[in-house]
């Protein structure tokens, strides 16, 4: 394992050192809104600890704060999420526009706020309140206008408390895509050649639903869907941007919960690392909220109040995806005479349809755009007497993503902490926790709809006969409470209890691949005494444990070819790690990356579907290499598998060049952040903008992960920030950001953490005012404006 940190108190920095630092600089402001004297205190790894007067006012300034360090990044979350890019950015983005109106919370707000419990509103109005009072300074000349602003030509908008909770569209439900593929692979060639498509758990067979027509579903239907979610990107055509984004299947993340009686201090461990696309700035903050009788320190997202992630003076907490499909593509025949009229039931009920505009940068008058719904959820294509409509779990109350933990977060033991969560509903997650007085547990949590007649699996039709029946209650979810084995781990795996009534509660079926979780339980199985270096260690492992199984279906295969003689002794003599100077992961990694899913695909599968399928599901092509049956025979297995080995080593001997003992992982994979606004800024800005290329380890599959595309190896997702909590002895904890806590391009913290988060590495996570103090590199005093 890499060679890490160890915590404050340890070799790296202690708070003795920190003492000895230089006098924090001195800042001093008077922010209209601000009911009390406050200050913020900015460690020397950029991260903002907020003392406040009150509950209110530490809402009031963690909006002022995030606000100061990434306004740019919140104000485009927000025009994007309100579908307002073309007021600022012009007529390319009107399509992306209406995509993400279509996308927006639409009901009751009274139900809203209150499905989040008592002070939700009250701390989001003070968050956007502390955001505006920035937008004021910036408006009146008092602060400068941030350099995103300036290289984009726009200004920052103000926020109203509605928008934080409007807008659904970054909800990270994500089963609609697989729906679609399962019908084109099931109008082409059938659903048995969908096996390799998406591995499929607990066992279990679809079919396709009655009264739908596979065939029907167009090939571009979630062009809509695809684009309300997407990035906001500054080069190329706009319809190729949803493309451009990171597959679903590389959003993820790893947690352990790790109680005293195997940890070496006697307290509990808990660890987080949520993966997901990579970007500067950086997709999470940390900061640290304190009030009287309030404390809280961890990660969120910047654009929303409180942390998802982190501490208080009593809890940890920390998230990883629980996949379960929370979404599904209805299909409508629409009235010949009226297409905005839907067959339901034994008659035809119209389309709701909004008539809105979007205001377009030079153009005098806002364009008109109609956004229509069915009783289902937003109305993504009509065509060919058709209509096609997705229903999720956000168009409820209480399901704008992550904000549910404003109520989590404030818990002070595990009954608090459960009857929050009882409330949470987008996205759903595996929720860990620990306490101060030693107890660990997990529940998963979302809103999960109840499926009585069909599985979610495929798209259905619209006509009434496949409607949720309300949603599985928090105690149809599995949880548990202090585990007897001493931990609980989750890596977005399948994670159901063995005894779980699938035909009665279909939650889901697509799962994350085990690797991950595979290596976490095998390593915390072998550490009786687990410390905080020892989680560090654990969440930045590159060792890939598909390896294992994938070289021993290579173990009987026998060649005279010379060069396939050299590719199976690499790997057979590999360790397993996809470390940045290996040679035997760079060989693995494009062989099981880029050539041996296709090989397998196109050996076993009808080639009008082959497309769809792309490389198939790695767990599924796993199960057929080792399983050889009627549709790839062991003989037929060994030729693929030396075809595709074959085939990766010849492009790494293209790439690296023909001598193995010279190539290396890092010298392919690669983390390069670059900022959206890259192709706007002049040649003197750009390298301010971006951080790295740097050589990197870690893969999909490691609990390090680092998902790679494959044209050109560059790192597009993994940990967004990674956290390691010494439950009870706060200031021991460790974090990393990335590629800095800054969003300002300005800024020395805009970056300074990349290297280390490259490497591994670790900064300290400090609590206590003392440990605080010792860090602080700045000090901004704020008072009330007269």
């Amino acid at each position: 394992m890499p060679k890490i940190v160890a915590p404050l108190l340890g070799a790296l920095l202690s708070l003795a050192s920190l003492s000895a630092l230089a006098a924090p600089a001195q800042e001093s402001r008077s922010v209209v809104g601000l009911a009390a004297p406050a200050e913020i205190r900015v460690d020397t790894w950029g991260i903002a600890h907020i003392y406040a007067g009150s509950v209110r006012d530490a809402f009031f300034l963690q909006g002022y704060n995030v606000a100061r360090d990434r306004l740019w990044q919140i104000d485009l979350w927000r025009k994007r999420g309100l579908g307002l890019l073309s007021k600022d950015f012009g007529p390319t983005y009107v399509a992306q526009d209406r995509a993400a109106r279509l996308f927006l919370y639409r009901g009751d707000m009274a139900k809203e706020w209150a499905a989040y419990g008592p002070g939700a509103q009250d701390n989001t109005t003070a968050w956007v309140a502390g955001v505006n009072a920035f937008v004021g300074e910036i408006a009146s000349g008092k602060r400068p206008l941030p350099l995103e602003f300036r290289i984009a030509g726009s200004t920052p908008d103000r926020w109203s408390a509605e928008d934080v909770v409007r807008i659904r569209s970054h909800g990270l439900t994500r089963n609609v895509p697989n729906e679609v593929g399962r019908a084109q692979i099931a109008c082409k060639a059938g659903l048995p050649a969908a096996r390799l498509y998406r591995f499929i758990e607990p066992k279990w067979t679809t079919k396709v639903p009655d009264g739908l027509d596979p065939c029907s579903i167009p090939a571009d239907v979630l062009a809509d869907y695809q684009l309300a979610g997407a990035g906001v990107k500054f080069s190329g055509p706009p319809e190729q941007r949803a493309a451009l984004e990171v597959p679903p299947e590389a959003i993820g993340s790893n947690n352990w919960t790790v109680s005293g009686s195997r940890t070496a201090t006697g307290r509990p461990i808990l660890a987080n690392d949520p993966h997901r696309e990579h970007g500067a700035p950086g997709l999470r903050y940390i900061v640290h909220l304190n009030a009287p009788g309030f404390s809280v320190i961890g990660a969120g997202e910047p654009a929303l109040p409180g942390v998802s992630i982190g501490h208080n003076d009593k809890i940890a907490f920390g998230l990883t995806i629980f996949p379960v499909d929370q979404e599904d593509l209805y299909v409508y025949e629409t009235k010949p005479s009226d297409p905005d009229q839907y067959r339901y039931g034994d008659g035809w009920e119209p389309m709701t349809v909004v008539k809105d505009v979007i205001p377009v940068k030079g153009e005098a008058v806002p364009r008109p755009v109609e956004l229509r719904f069915t009783r289902h959820g937003p109305v993504l294509k009509t065509e060919g007497g058709k209509a096609f409509a997705i229903r999720t779990v956000w168009s409820q109350p209480g399901t704008s993503a992550y904000f549910g933990s404003t109520g989590y977060m404030q818990a002070q033991d595990w009954a608090g902490f459960k009857a929050a969560l009882a409330g949470w509903g987008a996205p759903s997650e595996n929720q860990a926790y620990a306490d101060t007085s030693g107890h660990i547990g997990w529940v998963a949590a979302g809103m999960v709809p109840a499926r009585p007649n069909w599985d979610g699996l495929m798209p259905v039709p619209g006509d009434g006969r496949y409607e949720w029946k309300g949603f599985l209650t928090p105690d149809q979810l599995p949880s548990e409470a202090d585990p007897r084995q001493g931990w609980f781990a989750s890596a977005n795996q399948m994670n159901l209890p063995a005894d779980y009534p699938v035909a009665e509660r279909k939650v889901g079926f697509e799962w994350s691949n085990p690797a991950r979780f595979l290596r976490v339980d095998e390593v915390l199985a072998a550490k009786p005494k687990l410390t905080v270096a020892d989680a560090m260690a654990l969440q930045t492992d590159p060792y890939d444990i598909t390896s294992r199984r994938l070289i021993a279906v290579l173990a009987p295969l026998k060649t005279d070819d010379p060069k396939l003689t050299r590719a199976l002794a690499l790997l057979r003599g590999w360790d397993h790690r996809t470390s940045e100077g290996s040679a035997g992961a760079a060989l693995f990694e494009v062989w099981t990356g880029k050539h041996l899913g296709r090989a397998v695909v196109a050996a076993t599968t009808p080639k009008d579907v082959q497309g769809v399928i792309g490389n198939g599901d790695l767990a599924a092509v796993m199960e057929l290499l080792e399983n050889p049956d009627a549709t790839l025979p062991a003989e037929a297995r060994d030729a693929v598998l030396k075809a595709s080995l074959t085939a990766a080593y010849d492009e790494v001997s293209a790439r690296l060049g023909p001598d193995p003992k010279t190539w290396a992982w890092g010298k392919l994979h690669h983390a390069r952040l670059e900022h959206a606004l890259t192709p706007l800024a002049d040649a003197a800005t750009q390298p301010l903008l971006a951080a790295g290329p740097t050589p990197m380890g870690g893969t999909s599959l490691s609990p390090m992960a680092a998902t790679w595309r494959p044209d050109d190896f560059r790192v597009v997702a993994g940990a967004s920030f990674r956290m390691v909590l010494d439950v009870g002895a706060w200031d021991n904890s460790m974090t990393i950001n990335t590629p800095g806590q800054s969003g300002n391009p300005e800024s020395p913290h805009y970056r300074d953490l990349f290297p280390k988060w490259v490497k591994g590495q670790y900064v300290p996570l400090v609590y206590s005012r003392q440990a605080v103090e010792a860090a602080t590199e700045t000090v901004i005093t704020l008072t009330p404006a007269p």
